[in-house]
């Protein structure tokens, strides 16, 4: 995204509905967190044969299609609906018109689910119709705002619509199932948290550090940053298509070191005492970390490939997204960005989860079955603590100051 000046949001109209419709990000971050809990649970017992699901996709399809087409798109648009305001200084979505944005989200929810009973065509049509609605939402409001800057913002709704409807069509058997959707998916968010993650956690620690009276400063967004973004963008695009693997293991390791010079020249180390702050800094280190394994697994057969997707997925995506919703949730609601002990624990289970997944995929050995429950474990428990902090906030009317 390009560095703008923010349009303050505008003072809302009075709304004497449920506070949780009052604005994009309550129902869909609590949604998201809700999900990501469920279709965990429900994966690993369809993995395990324990149930079945009378979907069209396949138990590991599945998971994945729901994490990212469903989870991450939850997330995807709390935050759209809830920054576009501030770029535009139109009123937020509210409501009714909110309501049935929700409702679409969890019909395609359904859809998917059932979809070997509804049909696998209805139940894409169903599920892509949320991401069509979202980024006609958000076009018409940056064309009513002349916010021209944040057009590219539509750009990744499509493309994520794109890798959604492909996903659909290898469930249909339409098209070979060979894990790119799955992988071009993934980069797309990555990319994504590259670039509005290279935003906001410099941007964070900044008015952080200048408050401590702490002397480090981020370096400003600049050249090394652009070259970083093009390098990441080529790496993982090719990587998403399987083009070239020499290309790919030196791009993917040029932009893991330039990631990781990136984050260093952020000054992380000096967040450690706020832990909304330092979580970025980690799910932002999980970029480099993933892209080297990637690399790594290429030319090096005894590397599978899984560990590099769940340290994107679970440490970057996870991560970032469970940091992000929040420090919305808690600055939108009125209190102060300040995570205490239970986001703390949210954060600290986020990472296990993640070291917990890495390493059941690059050494499970005997320990492989503990370590995968181990990991999805901490992954539910840390949703479960987030609904626990942030879902009473969620629904409840804004904290005003006295």
């Amino acid at each position: 995204m390009v560095k703008q000046k923010h349009t303050p949001i505008p003072r809302y109209r009075v709304f004497n509905g449920p506070s949780i419709l009052s604005q994009g990000y309550r129902p869909f971050f609590l949604l998201a967190g809700l999900w990501a809990v469920v279709t965990l649970g429900l994966s690993f017992e369809m993995i395990l044969g324990r149930i079945t699901l009378p979907t069209v996709f396949d138990a590991i399809s599945w998971h994945y299609h729901e994490m990212l087409f469903g989870y991450v798109a939850a997330v995807i648009a709390g935050y759209i609906l809830t920054t576009i305001p501030n770029w535009t200084g139109h009123l937020p979505l509210q409501g009714l018109p909110l309501l049935a944005l929700v409702i679409l989200w969890i019909a395609g929810r359904i859809a998917v689910a059932i979809s070997e009973i509804i049909g696998g065509e209805l139940a894409a049509v169903i599920d892509l119709s949320f991401l069509v609605v979202l980024a006609l939402l958000t076009g018409r409001e940056i064309v009513a705002g002349r916010n021209w800057r944040n057009l590219p913002i539509i750009l990744v709704v499509m493309l994520f619509f794109l890798c959604n409807g492909l996903s659909h069509a290898e469930a249909l058997g339409l098209m070979e199932n060979e894990a790119r959707t799955q992988r071009l998916a993934i980069a797309l968010v990555v990319m994504l948290v590259c670039m509005v993650g290279g935003r906001i956690i410099p941007s964070f620690t900044h008015n952080w550090l200048a408050k401590n009276n702490i002397t480090k400063r981020p370096v400003p967004f600049g050249n090394f940053d652009r070259l970083t973004l093009v390098v990441t963008s080529l790496g993982l695009g090719l990587w998403a298509i399987g083009f070239g693997e020499l290309v790919i293991v030196a791009l993917m390791g040029g932009a893991s070191l330039l990631n990781l010079l990136r984050l260093r020249r952020w000054h992380g180390f000096a967040t450690f005492p706020e832990p909304l702050l330092w979580a970025l800094h980690i799910g932002y280190f999980w970029i480099p970390f993933g892209l080297a394994l990637a690399a790594i697994s290429l030319i090096w057969p005894v590397m599978p490939m899984t560990g590099s997707l769940h340290a994107l997925t679970i440490g970057v995506i996870g991560t970032m997204t469970l940091a992000v919703m929040s420090r919305t949730t808690l600055r939108n609601t009125g209190r102060p960005p300040h995570a205490g002990i239970g986001l703390t624990a949210v954060f600290i289970l986020i990472t296990l989860s993640t070291i917990f997944r890495v390493t059941v995929s690059v050494w499970g050995g005997y320990f492989y079955l503990y370590l995968l429950y181990a990991s999805a474990f901490t992954w539910m428990t840390a949703f479960l603590i987030f609904i626990g902090v942030c879902g009473p906030m969620l629904v409840r009317s804004r904290v005003e100051p006295k």
